[in-house]
Protein backbone atom coordinates (compact mmCIF):
# COMPACT_ATOMS: atom_id res chain seq x y z
CA UNK A 1 0.00 0.00 0.00
CA UNK A 2 1.40 3.39 -0.94
CA UNK A 3 1.63 6.42 1.32
CA UNK A 4 -1.07 8.17 -0.67
CA UNK A 5 -3.43 5.27 -0.11
CA UNK A 6 -3.53 6.02 3.60
CA UNK A 7 -3.53 9.84 3.51
CA UNK A 8 -7.24 10.19 2.94
CA UNK A 9 -9.13 10.16 6.21
CA UNK A 10 -8.32 10.40 9.88
CA UNK A 11 -5.86 7.87 11.19
CA UNK A 12 -5.41 6.82 14.78
CA UNK A 13 -2.27 8.13 16.48
CA UNK A 14 0.58 5.78 17.25
CA UNK A 15 -0.43 4.48 20.70
CA UNK A 16 1.14 1.85 22.89
CA UNK A 17 -0.67 -1.41 23.58
CA UNK A 18 -1.59 -0.21 27.08
CA UNK A 19 -3.07 3.04 25.74
CA UNK A 20 -5.10 1.13 23.14
CA UNK A 21 -6.44 -1.19 25.85
CA UNK A 22 -7.44 1.81 27.99
CA UNK A 23 -9.37 3.33 25.08
CA UNK A 24 -11.10 0.06 24.26
CA UNK A 25 -12.15 -0.07 27.91
CA UNK A 26 -14.35 2.97 27.22
CA UNK A 27 -16.72 0.65 25.31
CA UNK A 28 -17.11 -1.88 28.14
CA UNK A 29 -20.66 -0.67 28.83
CA UNK A 30 -21.76 -1.98 25.41
CA UNK A 31 -20.79 -5.56 26.39
CA UNK A 32 -22.59 -5.77 29.71
CA UNK A 33 -25.86 -7.65 30.12
CA UNK A 34 -27.74 -4.44 30.97
CA UNK A 35 -26.08 -2.38 28.21
CA UNK A 36 -29.38 -0.65 27.36
CA UNK A 37 -29.60 0.73 30.89
CA UNK A 38 -26.06 2.12 30.61
CA UNK A 39 -26.91 3.65 27.23
CA UNK A 40 -29.91 5.53 28.62
CA UNK A 41 -27.92 6.66 31.67
CA UNK A 42 -25.34 8.19 29.31
CA UNK A 43 -28.13 9.73 27.24
CA UNK A 44 -29.48 11.34 30.42
CA UNK A 45 -26.03 12.74 31.21
CA UNK A 46 -25.79 14.00 27.63
CA UNK A 47 -29.13 15.77 28.10
CA UNK A 48 -27.74 17.53 31.17
CA UNK A 49 -24.59 18.44 29.24
CA UNK A 50 -26.76 19.97 26.49
CA UNK A 51 -28.15 22.48 29.00
CA UNK A 52 -24.57 23.20 30.21
CA UNK A 53 -24.83 21.22 33.42
CA UNK A 54 -21.45 19.48 33.22
CA UNK A 55 -21.49 17.84 36.66
CA UNK A 56 -24.49 15.64 37.40
CA UNK A 57 -25.61 14.13 40.72
CA UNK A 58 -27.32 10.71 40.62
CA UNK A 59 -30.57 12.47 41.58
CA UNK A 60 -30.24 14.70 38.51
CA UNK A 61 -29.62 11.68 36.26
CA UNK A 62 -32.66 9.89 37.77
CA UNK A 63 -34.82 12.98 37.14
CA UNK A 64 -33.78 13.14 33.45
CA UNK A 65 -34.37 9.39 33.07
CA UNK A 66 -37.88 9.84 34.41
CA UNK A 67 -38.50 12.63 31.89
CA UNK A 68 -37.18 10.46 29.07
CA UNK A 69 -39.38 7.59 30.24
CA UNK A 70 -42.49 9.71 29.78
CA UNK A 71 -41.51 10.26 26.12
CA UNK A 72 -39.89 6.93 25.18
CA UNK A 73 -41.42 3.61 26.19
CA UNK A 74 -38.14 1.70 25.94
CA UNK A 75 -36.39 3.64 28.72
CA UNK A 76 -35.58 1.06 31.45
CA UNK A 77 -35.83 1.68 35.16
CA UNK A 78 -32.41 2.52 36.57
CA UNK A 79 -33.18 4.09 39.95
CA UNK A 80 -32.17 1.00 41.92
CA UNK A 81 -28.45 0.70 41.07
CA UNK A 82 -27.92 4.08 39.46
CA UNK A 83 -24.96 5.06 41.64
CA UNK A 84 -23.32 1.64 41.09
CA UNK A 85 -23.70 1.99 37.33
CA UNK A 86 -22.23 5.50 37.40
CA UNK A 87 -19.31 4.15 39.46
CA UNK A 88 -18.79 1.39 36.88
CA UNK A 89 -18.71 4.01 34.12
CA UNK A 90 -16.17 5.95 36.17
CA UNK A 91 -14.00 2.84 36.54
CA UNK A 92 -14.05 2.42 32.74
CA UNK A 93 -13.03 6.06 32.24
CA UNK A 94 -16.25 7.13 30.50
CA UNK A 95 -17.07 9.62 33.27
CA UNK A 96 -15.13 11.30 36.06
CA UNK A 97 -16.28 10.93 39.67
CA UNK A 98 -15.87 14.07 41.77
CA UNK A 99 -16.72 14.80 45.40
CA UNK A 100 -19.06 17.76 45.95
CA UNK A 101 -19.03 18.77 49.61
CA UNK A 102 -21.46 21.62 48.94
CA UNK A 103 -24.30 19.10 48.60
CA UNK A 104 -23.77 17.78 52.12
CA UNK A 105 -26.30 19.53 54.35
CA UNK A 106 -25.35 17.48 57.38
CA UNK A 107 -22.47 15.39 58.65
CA UNK A 108 -24.38 12.20 57.87
CA UNK A 109 -24.87 13.14 54.21
CA UNK A 110 -21.21 14.14 53.94
CA UNK A 111 -20.15 10.75 55.26
CA UNK A 112 -22.40 9.10 52.66
CA UNK A 113 -20.16 10.64 49.98
CA UNK A 114 -22.06 13.09 47.80
CA UNK A 115 -20.44 12.29 44.43
CA UNK A 116 -21.08 14.08 41.15
CA UNK A 117 -20.20 12.73 37.72
CA UNK A 118 -18.94 14.40 34.57
CA UNK A 119 -18.17 13.12 31.06
CA UNK A 120 -14.49 12.59 30.33
CA UNK A 121 -13.32 13.87 26.96
CA UNK A 122 -12.62 10.40 25.51
CA UNK A 123 -15.68 9.00 27.26
CA UNK A 124 -17.96 11.45 25.51
CA UNK A 125 -16.35 10.61 22.16
CA UNK A 126 -16.95 6.89 22.83
CA UNK A 127 -20.60 7.60 23.67
CA UNK A 128 -20.96 9.76 20.54
CA UNK A 129 -19.44 7.00 18.41
CA UNK A 130 -21.95 4.47 19.76
CA UNK A 131 -24.82 6.88 19.12
CA UNK A 132 -23.58 7.47 15.58
CA UNK A 133 -23.55 3.73 14.88
CA UNK A 134 -27.05 3.33 16.33
CA UNK A 135 -28.39 6.25 14.29
CA UNK A 136 -26.80 5.17 11.00
CA UNK A 137 -29.24 4.46 8.15
CA UNK A 138 -28.11 2.79 4.93
CA UNK A 139 -30.71 4.82 3.06
CA UNK A 140 -28.71 8.01 3.71
CA UNK A 141 -25.72 6.88 1.63
CA UNK A 142 -25.06 9.12 -1.38
CA UNK A 143 -22.34 10.66 -3.55
CA UNK A 144 -22.47 14.43 -3.34
CA UNK A 145 -21.94 15.92 -6.82
CA UNK A 146 -22.90 19.49 -5.81
CA UNK A 147 -19.85 19.93 -3.58
CA UNK A 148 -17.31 20.27 -6.42
CA UNK A 149 -18.28 23.84 -7.31
CA UNK A 150 -17.90 24.89 -3.66
CA UNK A 151 -14.47 23.23 -3.47
CA UNK A 152 -13.36 25.07 -6.62
CA UNK A 153 -14.54 28.42 -5.20
CA UNK A 154 -12.74 27.78 -1.92
CA UNK A 155 -9.47 26.89 -3.69
CA UNK A 156 -9.60 30.07 -5.77
CA UNK A 157 -10.40 32.15 -2.67
CA UNK A 158 -7.54 30.41 -0.83
CA UNK A 159 -5.05 31.38 -3.53
CA UNK A 160 -6.28 35.00 -3.43
CA UNK A 161 -6.06 35.12 0.38
CA UNK A 162 -2.50 33.74 0.32
CA UNK A 163 -1.43 36.36 -2.22
CA UNK A 164 -2.90 39.05 0.02
CA UNK A 165 -1.33 37.52 3.14
CA UNK A 166 -4.71 37.30 4.96
CA UNK A 167 -4.06 34.65 7.62
CA UNK A 168 -7.58 34.42 9.08
CA UNK A 169 -9.13 34.03 5.63
CA UNK A 170 -6.58 31.31 4.81
CA UNK A 171 -7.52 29.48 8.01
CA UNK A 172 -11.25 29.73 7.23
CA UNK A 173 -10.85 28.39 3.69
CA UNK A 174 -8.50 25.56 4.71
CA UNK A 175 -10.78 24.55 7.60
CA UNK A 176 -13.78 24.50 5.31
CA UNK A 177 -11.92 22.50 2.66
CA UNK A 178 -10.70 20.04 5.30
CA UNK A 179 -14.25 19.48 6.57
CA UNK A 180 -15.62 19.11 3.04
CA UNK A 181 -12.92 16.60 2.09
CA UNK A 182 -13.48 14.52 5.21
CA UNK A 183 -17.24 14.49 4.56
CA UNK A 184 -16.69 13.54 0.91
CA UNK A 185 -14.36 10.68 1.82
CA UNK A 186 -16.84 9.41 4.39
CA UNK A 187 -19.75 9.68 1.96
CA UNK A 188 -17.93 7.82 -0.83
CA UNK A 189 -16.80 5.01 1.49
CA UNK A 190 -20.30 4.66 2.95
CA UNK A 191 -21.95 4.68 -0.48
CA UNK A 192 -19.76 1.94 -1.91
CA UNK A 193 -20.18 -0.17 1.24
CA UNK A 194 -23.96 0.23 0.97
CA UNK A 195 -23.78 -0.68 -2.72
CA UNK A 196 -21.91 -3.85 -1.75
CA UNK A 197 -24.59 -4.68 0.82
CA UNK A 198 -27.33 -4.24 -1.80
CA UNK A 199 -25.42 -6.47 -4.22
CA UNK A 200 -24.84 -9.11 -1.57
CA UNK A 201 -28.48 -9.24 -0.47
CA UNK A 202 -29.94 -9.19 -3.99
CA UNK A 203 -30.38 -12.99 -4.14
CA UNK A 204 -32.65 -12.93 -1.10
CA UNK A 205 -34.64 -9.78 -2.03
CA UNK A 206 -34.24 -8.75 -5.69
CA UNK A 207 -37.33 -6.57 -5.42
CA UNK A 208 -35.36 -3.97 -3.41
CA UNK A 209 -32.72 -3.74 -6.08
CA UNK A 210 -35.20 -3.57 -8.96
CA UNK A 211 -37.17 -0.85 -7.20
CA UNK A 212 -34.14 1.45 -6.89
CA UNK A 213 -32.03 0.46 -9.92
CA UNK A 214 -32.96 3.42 -12.11
CA UNK A 215 -32.40 5.97 -9.35
CA UNK A 216 -29.11 4.31 -8.41
CA UNK A 217 -27.73 4.31 -11.95
CA UNK A 218 -28.80 7.91 -12.54
CA UNK A 219 -27.17 9.02 -9.28
CA UNK A 220 -23.86 7.34 -10.10
CA UNK A 221 -23.69 8.53 -13.74
CA UNK A 222 -24.53 12.12 -12.75
CA UNK A 223 -21.79 12.04 -10.12
CA UNK A 224 -19.22 10.74 -12.64
CA UNK A 225 -20.22 13.39 -15.21
CA UNK A 226 -19.86 16.18 -12.66
CA UNK A 227 -16.53 14.81 -11.47
CA UNK A 228 -15.23 14.57 -15.05
CA UNK A 229 -16.23 18.18 -15.61
CA UNK A 230 -14.58 19.58 -12.48
CA UNK A 231 -11.51 17.36 -12.08
CA UNK A 232 -9.20 19.31 -14.50
CA UNK A 233 -10.32 22.62 -12.97
CA UNK A 234 -9.66 21.39 -9.44
CA UNK A 235 -6.20 20.15 -10.47
CA UNK A 236 -5.34 23.58 -11.90
CA UNK A 237 -6.76 25.32 -8.83
CA UNK A 238 -4.58 23.25 -6.48
CA UNK A 239 -1.48 24.07 -8.51
CA UNK A 240 -2.44 27.78 -8.53
CA UNK A 241 -2.53 27.66 -4.73
CA UNK A 242 0.88 25.98 -4.66
CA UNK A 243 2.34 28.73 -6.86
CA UNK A 244 1.39 31.30 -4.22
CA UNK A 245 3.66 29.56 -1.68
CA UNK A 246 2.52 26.54 0.34
CA UNK A 247 4.99 27.04 3.19
CA UNK A 248 3.88 30.63 3.80
CA UNK A 249 0.21 29.64 3.51
CA UNK A 250 0.49 26.86 6.09
CA UNK A 251 2.50 29.09 8.44
CA UNK A 252 -0.24 31.74 8.27
CA UNK A 253 -2.93 29.13 8.86
CA UNK A 254 -1.06 27.77 11.89
CA UNK A 255 -0.62 31.31 13.26
CA UNK A 256 -4.37 31.97 12.93
CA UNK A 257 -5.28 28.58 14.43
CA UNK A 258 -7.02 29.06 17.80
CA UNK A 259 -6.42 25.64 19.37
CA UNK A 260 -4.84 26.61 22.71
CA UNK A 261 -3.60 23.15 23.70
CA UNK A 262 -1.35 22.72 20.65
CA UNK A 263 2.08 24.27 20.22
CA UNK A 264 2.86 26.31 17.11
CA UNK A 265 4.98 23.49 15.65
CA UNK A 266 2.22 20.95 16.29
CA UNK A 267 -0.37 23.14 14.58
CA UNK A 268 1.95 23.63 11.61
CA UNK A 269 2.55 19.88 11.32
CA UNK A 270 -1.20 19.23 11.49
CA UNK A 271 -1.91 21.71 8.67
CA UNK A 272 0.84 20.16 6.55
CA UNK A 273 -0.88 16.79 6.91
CA UNK A 274 -4.28 18.26 6.02
CA UNK A 275 -2.90 20.01 2.93
CA UNK A 276 -1.21 16.77 1.82
CA UNK A 277 -4.58 14.99 2.09
CA UNK A 278 -6.38 17.72 0.16
CA UNK A 279 -3.71 17.81 -2.55
CA UNK A 280 -3.78 14.02 -2.91
CA UNK A 281 -7.51 14.22 -3.66
CA UNK A 282 -7.29 16.46 -6.71
CA UNK A 283 -3.66 16.78 -7.92
CA UNK A 284 -2.09 13.94 -9.92
CA UNK A 285 1.65 13.37 -9.48
CA UNK A 286 3.32 11.83 -12.52
CA UNK A 287 1.84 8.44 -13.27
CA UNK A 288 -0.04 8.25 -9.96
CA UNK A 289 -3.73 9.16 -10.19
CA UNK A 290 -5.47 11.47 -7.72
CA UNK A 291 -7.92 10.19 -5.12
CA UNK A 292 -10.80 11.78 -7.03
CA UNK A 293 -9.75 9.88 -10.17
CA UNK A 294 -9.63 6.67 -8.15
CA UNK A 295 -13.14 7.44 -6.85
CA UNK A 296 -14.32 7.96 -10.43
CA UNK A 297 -12.84 4.59 -11.45
CA UNK A 298 -14.48 2.87 -8.47
CA UNK A 299 -17.84 4.46 -9.33
CA UNK A 300 -17.51 3.35 -12.94
CA UNK A 301 -16.78 -0.18 -11.73
CA UNK A 302 -19.84 0.05 -9.50
CA UNK A 303 -22.00 1.05 -12.48
CA UNK A 304 -20.70 -1.94 -14.44
CA UNK A 305 -21.45 -4.20 -11.47
CA UNK A 306 -25.00 -2.86 -11.17
CA UNK A 307 -25.64 -3.41 -14.88
CA UNK A 308 -24.23 -6.94 -14.73
CA UNK A 309 -26.36 -7.69 -11.67
CA UNK A 310 -29.44 -6.34 -13.40
CA UNK A 311 -28.76 -8.64 -16.36
CA UNK A 312 -28.28 -11.59 -14.00
CA UNK A 313 -31.58 -10.92 -12.21
CA UNK A 314 -33.41 -10.56 -15.52
CA UNK A 315 -32.03 -13.90 -16.75
CA UNK A 316 -32.87 -15.60 -13.45
CA UNK A 317 -36.46 -14.32 -13.52
CA UNK A 318 -36.84 -15.39 -17.14
CA UNK A 319 -35.48 -18.89 -16.41
CA UNK A 320 -37.09 -19.20 -12.98
CA UNK A 321 -33.85 -20.38 -11.29
CA UNK A 322 -31.80 -18.31 -8.88
CA UNK A 323 -30.12 -18.86 -5.54
CA UNK A 324 -33.37 -18.40 -3.66
CA UNK A 325 -35.15 -21.14 -5.61
CA UNK A 326 -32.11 -23.41 -5.29
CA UNK A 327 -32.11 -23.03 -1.51
CA UNK A 328 -35.83 -23.75 -1.37
CA UNK A 329 -35.34 -26.97 -3.37
CA UNK A 330 -32.46 -27.98 -1.11
CA UNK A 331 -34.56 -27.34 2.00
CA UNK A 332 -37.34 -29.48 0.53
CA UNK A 333 -34.90 -32.35 -0.16
CA UNK A 334 -33.49 -32.18 3.35
CA UNK A 335 -36.97 -32.11 4.87
CA UNK A 336 -37.99 -35.19 2.88
CA UNK A 337 -34.80 -37.14 3.71
CA UNK A 338 -35.55 -40.61 5.17
CA UNK A 339 -33.45 -40.13 8.33
CA UNK A 340 -31.17 -37.63 10.07
CA UNK A 341 -27.99 -39.20 8.71
CA UNK A 342 -29.16 -38.79 5.12
CA UNK A 343 -30.08 -35.15 5.82
CA UNK A 344 -26.61 -34.47 7.24
CA UNK A 345 -24.97 -36.20 4.26
CA UNK A 346 -27.05 -34.14 1.84
CA UNK A 347 -26.13 -30.86 3.54
CA UNK A 348 -22.46 -31.84 3.70
CA UNK A 349 -22.46 -32.61 -0.04
CA UNK A 350 -24.31 -29.37 -0.88
CA UNK A 351 -22.01 -27.07 1.07
CA UNK A 352 -18.82 -29.15 0.75
CA UNK A 353 -18.36 -29.49 4.51
CA UNK A 354 -15.90 -31.98 5.95
CA UNK A 355 -14.77 -32.94 9.41
CA UNK A 356 -12.08 -30.51 10.49
CA UNK A 357 -8.65 -31.99 11.12
CA UNK A 358 -6.57 -30.05 13.60
CA UNK A 359 -2.83 -30.28 13.27
CA UNK A 360 -0.25 -28.96 15.65
CA UNK A 361 3.37 -29.17 16.60
CA UNK A 362 6.09 -27.54 18.64
CA UNK A 363 8.32 -24.85 17.21
CA UNK A 364 12.07 -25.50 17.14
CA UNK A 365 12.77 -22.32 19.15
CA UNK A 366 9.72 -22.38 21.42
CA UNK A 367 11.61 -20.57 24.20
CA UNK A 368 12.18 -17.57 21.94
CA UNK A 369 8.43 -17.10 21.29
CA UNK A 370 6.51 -15.06 23.85
CA UNK A 371 3.51 -16.74 25.44
CA UNK A 372 1.61 -13.50 24.82
CA UNK A 373 2.04 -13.69 21.05
CA UNK A 374 -1.23 -14.04 19.17
CA UNK A 375 -1.91 -16.86 16.77
CA UNK A 376 -1.62 -14.41 13.88
CA UNK A 377 1.73 -12.92 14.95
CA UNK A 378 3.49 -16.12 16.12
CA UNK A 379 5.72 -17.87 13.55
CA UNK A 380 4.33 -20.96 11.84
CA UNK A 381 5.32 -24.55 12.48
CA UNK A 382 6.29 -26.83 9.63
CA UNK A 383 3.96 -29.84 9.28
CA UNK A 384 5.03 -32.91 7.35
CA UNK A 385 3.06 -34.00 4.31
CA UNK A 386 2.10 -37.47 5.72
CA UNK A 387 0.73 -35.81 8.88
CA UNK A 388 -1.31 -33.35 6.82
CA UNK A 389 -2.70 -35.89 4.32
CA UNK A 390 -3.08 -39.03 6.44
CA UNK A 391 -3.04 -37.74 10.01
CA UNK A 392 -0.01 -39.88 10.91
CA UNK A 393 3.37 -38.59 11.96
CA UNK A 394 6.20 -39.66 9.64
CA UNK A 395 8.39 -42.55 10.84
CA UNK A 396 12.18 -42.30 10.62
CA UNK A 397 12.26 -45.53 8.57
CA UNK A 398 14.89 -48.29 8.44
CA UNK A 399 18.49 -47.04 8.87
CA UNK A 400 20.22 -46.85 5.53
CA UNK A 401 23.59 -48.62 5.06
CA UNK A 402 26.69 -46.46 4.90
CA UNK A 403 27.76 -46.11 1.31
CA UNK A 404 31.41 -46.29 0.38
CA UNK A 405 32.60 -43.51 -1.86
CA UNK A 406 35.99 -44.99 -2.77
CA UNK A 407 35.65 -44.00 -6.42
CA UNK A 408 34.92 -40.35 -5.60
CA UNK A 409 37.77 -40.15 -3.09
CA UNK A 410 40.15 -41.76 -5.60
CA UNK A 411 39.18 -39.23 -8.27
CA UNK A 412 39.71 -36.32 -5.86
CA UNK A 413 43.17 -37.69 -4.91
CA UNK A 414 44.08 -38.03 -8.61
CA UNK A 415 43.06 -34.44 -9.34
CA UNK A 416 44.96 -33.15 -6.31
CA UNK A 417 48.13 -35.03 -7.35
CA UNK A 418 47.78 -33.68 -10.90
CA UNK A 419 47.49 -30.09 -9.64
CA UNK A 420 50.51 -30.47 -7.39
CA UNK A 421 52.60 -32.01 -10.19
CA UNK A 422 51.65 -29.14 -12.52
CA UNK A 423 52.55 -26.61 -9.81
CA UNK A 424 55.96 -28.25 -9.19
CA UNK A 425 56.69 -28.34 -12.93
CA UNK A 426 55.79 -24.64 -13.28
CA UNK A 427 57.97 -23.77 -10.25
CA UNK A 428 60.89 -25.65 -11.82
CA UNK A 429 60.44 -23.71 -15.05
CA UNK A 430 60.49 -20.45 -13.12
CA UNK A 431 63.80 -21.43 -11.45
CA UNK A 432 65.40 -22.19 -14.83
CA UNK A 433 64.04 -19.30 -16.94
CA UNK A 434 63.44 -16.65 -14.29
CA UNK A 435 60.51 -14.28 -14.01
CA UNK A 436 61.74 -11.15 -15.82
CA UNK A 437 62.14 -10.30 -19.52
CA UNK A 438 59.54 -12.82 -20.66
CA UNK A 439 55.78 -13.57 -20.56
CA UNK A 440 54.75 -16.18 -18.03
CA UNK A 441 52.24 -18.86 -18.95
CA UNK A 442 49.04 -19.60 -16.99
CA UNK A 443 50.55 -22.19 -14.65
CA UNK A 444 53.59 -20.02 -13.88
CA UNK A 445 51.35 -17.00 -13.29
CA UNK A 446 49.26 -18.94 -10.72
CA UNK A 447 52.41 -20.03 -8.87
CA UNK A 448 53.88 -16.51 -8.80
CA UNK A 449 50.63 -14.94 -7.60
CA UNK A 450 50.16 -17.53 -4.85
CA UNK A 451 53.72 -17.14 -3.55
CA UNK A 452 53.56 -13.36 -3.95
CA UNK A 453 50.46 -13.29 -1.74
CA UNK A 454 52.28 -15.23 0.96
CA UNK A 455 55.25 -12.87 0.76
CA UNK A 456 53.08 -9.75 1.01
CA UNK A 457 51.27 -11.14 4.05
CA UNK A 458 54.66 -11.85 5.73
CA UNK A 459 56.04 -8.33 5.38
CA UNK A 460 56.97 -6.53 8.62
CA UNK A 461 58.20 -3.05 9.55
CA UNK A 462 61.19 -2.83 11.91
CA UNK A 463 62.42 0.53 13.28
CA UNK A 464 60.25 2.38 10.77
CA UNK A 465 61.74 0.57 7.77
CA UNK A 466 60.08 -2.07 5.59
CA UNK A 467 62.09 -5.29 5.60
CA UNK A 468 62.15 -7.81 2.81
CA UNK A 469 59.71 -10.73 2.89
CA UNK A 470 59.46 -14.12 1.29
CA UNK A 471 56.99 -16.84 0.56
CA UNK A 472 57.55 -20.27 -0.92
CA UNK A 473 56.57 -23.87 -1.42
CA UNK A 474 58.53 -27.12 -1.56
CA UNK A 475 60.26 -26.13 -4.85
CA UNK A 476 60.49 -22.33 -5.07
CA UNK A 477 60.93 -19.30 -2.82
CA UNK A 478 59.84 -15.81 -3.85
CA UNK A 479 61.59 -12.91 -2.07
CA UNK A 480 60.48 -9.26 -2.14
CA UNK A 481 63.42 -6.89 -1.66
CA UNK A 482 62.94 -3.10 -1.28
CA UNK A 483 64.25 -1.33 -4.41
CA UNK A 484 63.90 2.22 -5.64
CA UNK A 485 63.22 1.29 -9.28
CA UNK A 486 60.76 -1.50 -8.48
CA UNK A 487 60.04 -4.33 -10.89
CA UNK A 488 57.35 -5.73 -13.18
CA UNK A 489 56.15 -9.18 -14.30
CA UNK A 490 54.43 -9.82 -17.64
CA UNK A 491 51.54 -12.34 -17.62
CA UNK A 492 49.00 -13.46 -20.28
CA UNK A 493 46.48 -11.05 -18.74
CA UNK A 494 48.74 -7.95 -18.50
CA UNK A 495 51.73 -6.50 -16.68
CA UNK A 496 52.01 -6.82 -12.88
CA UNK A 497 53.86 -3.78 -11.48
CA UNK A 498 55.59 -3.93 -8.08
CA UNK A 499 56.60 -0.32 -7.22
CA UNK A 500 59.40 -0.10 -4.65
CA UNK A 501 59.95 -3.85 -4.63
CA UNK A 502 62.19 -6.20 -6.58
CA UNK A 503 61.02 -9.77 -7.16
CA UNK A 504 63.73 -12.44 -6.74
CA UNK A 505 63.39 -16.20 -7.17
CA UNK A 506 65.47 -18.92 -5.48
CA UNK A 507 65.13 -22.69 -5.06
CA UNK A 508 63.71 -23.87 -1.74
CA UNK A 509 66.23 -25.01 0.91
CA UNK A 510 65.51 -28.74 0.58
CA UNK A 511 65.41 -28.36 -3.21
CA UNK A 512 68.97 -26.94 -3.17
CA UNK A 513 70.14 -29.93 -1.09
CA UNK A 514 68.59 -32.29 -3.58
CA UNK A 515 70.29 -30.49 -6.46
CA UNK A 516 73.72 -30.78 -4.78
Amino acid sequence: MTDRAVTGGTRAPELSAAAVSDRFRLFNFTRRDDHLVYLWVLRAMDGLRAVHQMQAHPDDVARVLAELGRVHDQVPAAEENLRARLDALADDGVVHRLEDASRAGSLVRYRNRQSVYQFSELGYQAFAAVEEVLAARPQDANLSRLVFSDILDDLRALAAANRAGHGEQIWRRLSRLDGVMEDMARRSARFHLTLGEITRSTDASPETFLRHKNTLLTHMTDFMAELDRYLPRLDRAVRDVERTGVAAMLARAAAADERPFLHQDERLSDWRRRWAVLRAWFAADGGEASRAAELRAATRTGVSGVIALLRQIAEAQRGGVNRSTQLRHLAEWVFNAPDEGAAHALMAAAFNTRTARHLGGAHEDADDISVRSTWWDAPGVEISVPLFRKGKAPAPGVPQPARGRAGIRGELRRRQASHRAAEREAAGGLIEAGVHDRVLDEAETRVVLRLLTRALEARTIVAGRLRDASGGNEVLTVRLVPAARGSSVRTPHGVLHLPGLRLELAPAAHARGALR
